[in-house]
Formats: structure tokens, C-alpha cells, sequence
């Protein structure tokens, strides 16, 4: 038996509640439920827009699971996720996404809605092979496919060579300030460029070959409906992280999503299909809160986005997307010049970002507090590792990691 407290290193936690990480589940859930009554959205079986059968890749955590909330909890969709976590044992716990993933089958066990979830690698054809398995056991045909991969590492199908993807600024080595959301401290950050093959294994690793592959055997096995849409989730940001982001490694892998985004959208016209990247807003996650620059930027954000009543987190923005996007009145889906849709539009309006420009200049540790929302970056990055949740005493011993109340 024991007291969880957060373990935290240099923006790091390498440990997990599994108490809050199912509240947490449960909070979004709620969400999912009240915005279902507030916008008065129709189910399919109640003759509404809405998908049915929904696959979800990288189901357990941030933007995936949000997604795999909203299509089941607001619009009724049978789902079947895959993520890779680790499990936990009695007396060891598992990753955060594990009790997501355990609370999420429970709910909507209770909901009557039909789940299943895979603990493995979405990377691998055994993984494919193993959910049309299901689809057919099932009978039945995923009209959404919603592709939320990050891993730092990807073993290829066919060569089973095993590539790591890295965070890196390409040409020039980028300097940045490293916010320590606990403390309010900053240090100068250097990271070097991308070097020998960093830049193609990113790609191989965070591009959209992965999600190319998973498209065509399913379209090959036919488990693919009639007017399928399959989504990607990308990231532009703001001018300030695009030297280690946008126009960095990672940057280069999220072109490549896009690109491929275009074949993936041809290859389904014969189903009267379509393939999106969504790019959404920035958020506190595992990654973003270790490259230089981002932690302070999202401090600055928030406070401005807060203030204005526009912010969201991922349950708030994957909830916008599915309503006021993919599952709208008109049947349309509004797109930009590329044909991605924009769920970003609030962090990036204008106004916003001239405020962002005013005030990043002027964050030193003194002054931190007043253009940073301190409390809110560090509530979101204890959160997604179950600590921080409302509805959650943090003093009762634990005594079995692997089951949650």
C-alpha cells in the first residue's frame, strides 16, 4: 500500500495515479455527455450525422483519447482503439494511458456501447491484422479512422528496421528559453541541428507512411465504409517554435503527413471517402513540454486565450472538431488552401498572437507569474499523468496498481 505523489525530473513525470487518471477519463466523458445535451446532437440511431463504427489509433492519451470520447460518449459510436502501454501489476503501476484506456471500456461498457482495445503496436501488420480480424468478427465497416500516433520510435513492417525520430532544428543550432513549469525557473537551452539521418528517420518515424499503410489494408480487406473519412493530427504553432518545430525534424514529418494526406484522400474517392489533417492547437503533452521555447510560449497563450474565454484543452477541441467540423449540419467539411481542416483558428487569430507578441519579450523568472499562467501549465502537465484531478484524494493508499474504483 502506498501514497502516490508525482515524480517529477526537469518537465518529466515518470510516474502515474491510477485514481486520477481515471477521474480524468471520467471528466472528459462527462464533457462529451453534457455538450451531447447542450447542442442537442442526434446519435445515427437517432437519426442523426454521426459515425458509427470508429477506429482510433493512439486511442490512450491527449487528442486520441479526447477523439474516442467524443465519437462514442456524444455521437454513439461503437469504437476500437490501439495503443501500446505499459500494464501494471499490483504492485507496479502501469503508464497513464493504461487506466485511460481500462476507464474508458468501463464507461462505455456502462453506456451499452460496444469497445475494444488493443495493447499493441499500431506500427506493426500484426496490429492491422488483428483489428480487421475484429471488424470482421464484429460485421462491421469503420466509417472514421482517426490517426493519433507519437511514438520516438518505429520498427518498419517490412525491413523490421527500427528508426527513432528526434527533436531537432535543421541548419543552425537553435537557442531557446527552457521554462521549468514547477519552479517558474528558465534556463538558456541549446539544441544542435539535425545531423547524418535525422531528418529521414523523423520522417519515417512521425510522417505518414505508417498511416498510408493502415489505410490501404484496410480498404484491402474491406472493412472500410461507404463514405469513410479518415483524420491525421498535425501541429503549425507560432513563428517562435517553427526554427525547432515547424521547420525542424519534426516539422519535416508533419509535411510529409500532409502530403500523403493527398494520396490517402484519392485512394478513397472510389468509397466516396476523404482523408483530413487537423492541426490543432497547442497543448501541454509529455513531448511539448521538453522542447525549448514551447513551455512558456503556452504559459504566455493561455493566460491571453483564458482571459478571452477561447481556451481549450483536448476534450474541448477534439468535442469542436467532431461538431463544428467533421459532423456539421451541411455534411461539409471546411478545409483551408491545402485541404486541412483548422482547429488552431483560435490560438492563431491575429489579435491573439499580437498580445502573445507583446508579452513574450517581457518573461523573465521575475515576472513569470504575471504573463504566464503558471497554474495552469502545471496543472495540465500533472493531469495527464492522473495528478492535479478534481474529484481525487491524493492521500488515500493505494493498494492494488492495477485496479481502479
Amino acid at each position: 500500500m502506498a501514497v502516490i505523489k508525482p515524480m517529477i525530473r526537469s518537465n518529466i513525470c515518470i510516474n502515474s495515479h491510477p485514481l486520477g487518471c481515471a477521474q480524468d477519463t471520467r471528466n472528459q466523458i462527462a464533457y462529451a455527455v453534457a455538450q451531447k445535451a447542450k447542442r442537442g446532437t442526434k446519435t445515427a440511431a437517432e437519426g442523426g450525422y454521426a459515425p458509427k463504427n470508429v477506429l482510433v489509433l493512439g486511442c490512450s492519451t491527449g487528442y486520441g483519447l479526447a477523439s474516442r470520447i467524443s465519437a462514442a460518449f456524444e455521437y454513439g459510436a461503437d469504437t476500437i482503439g490501439v495503443s501500446f502501454e505499459k500494464e501494471a501489476t499490483e504492485t507496479k503501476a502501469g503508464t497513464p494511458g493504461f487506466y485511460n484506456n481500462m476507464t474508458f471500456d468501463k464507461e462505455a461498457q456502462k453506456a451499452g456501447l460496444k469497445s475494444k482495445t488493443f495493447n499493441m503496436d499500431a506500427f506493426s501488420d500484426e496490429c492491422r491484422q488483428a483489428v480487421i480480424d475484429e471488424a470482421k468478427k464484429q460485421g462491421i465497416k469503420f466509417d472514421l479512422i482517426i490517426y493519433s500516433l507519437a511514438s520516438p520510435v518505429r520498427t518498419d513492417p517490412d525491413t523490421k528496421v527500427m528508426y527513432r525520430s528526434v527533436i531537432k532544428p535543421i541548419g543552425s543550432t537553435f537557442t531557446g528559453p527552457a521554462l521549468d513549469m514547477m519552479t517558474g525557473k528558465i534556463a538558456v537551452q541549446e539544441v544542435k541541428p539535425a545531423e547524418g539521418d535525422d531528418i529521414p528517420n523523423t520522417v519515417k518515424v512521425m510522417g505518414g507512411e505508417d498511416w498510408e499503410r493502415w489505410i490501404k489494408q484496410l480498404k484491402e480487406a474491406d472493412v472500410l465504409a461507404d463514405g469513410v473519412r479518415t483524420l491525421a493530427y498535425s501541429y503549425i504553432g507560432p513563428k517562435y517554435s517553427h526554427p525547432i518545430y515547424r521547420d525542424g525534424t519534426i516539422g519535416e514529418a508533419k509535411k510529409d503527413l500532409e502530403a500523403r494526406a493527398h494520396n490517402i484522400d484519392s485512394s478513397l474517392k472510389e468509397l466516396n471517402g476523404a482523408a483530413y489533417v487537423s492541426v490543432n492547437k497547442g497543448l501541454v503533452t509529455r513531448s511539448s513540454a521538453v522542447i525549448p521555447i514551447i513551455a512558456q510560449y503556452l504559459g504566455v497563450l493561455f493566460k491571453i486565450m483564458k482571459a478571452k474565454g477561447t481556451h481549450e484543452g483536448c476534450i474541448e477541441q477534439m468535442e469542436r472538431l467532431f461538431a463544428e467540423r467533421l459532423y456539421t449540419a451541411d455534411k461539409k467539411v471546411p478545409v483551408d488552401s491545402e485541404n486541412r481542416i483548422r482547429i488552431d483558428d483560435w490560438e492563431l487569430d491575429p489579435a491573439i498572437q499580437a498580445e502573445v507578441d507583446k508579452a513574450m519579450p517581457n518573461v523573465t523568472e521575475e515576472t513569470v507569474n504575471e504573463y504566464c499562467d503558471m497554474e495552469g501549465l502545471r496543472h495540465d502537465f500533472l493531469m495527464i499523468n492522473g495528478f492535479d484531478v478534481s474529484g481525487v484524494d491524493y492521500t488515500k493508499e493505494i493498494t492494488k496498481m492495477n485496479e481502479i474504483d
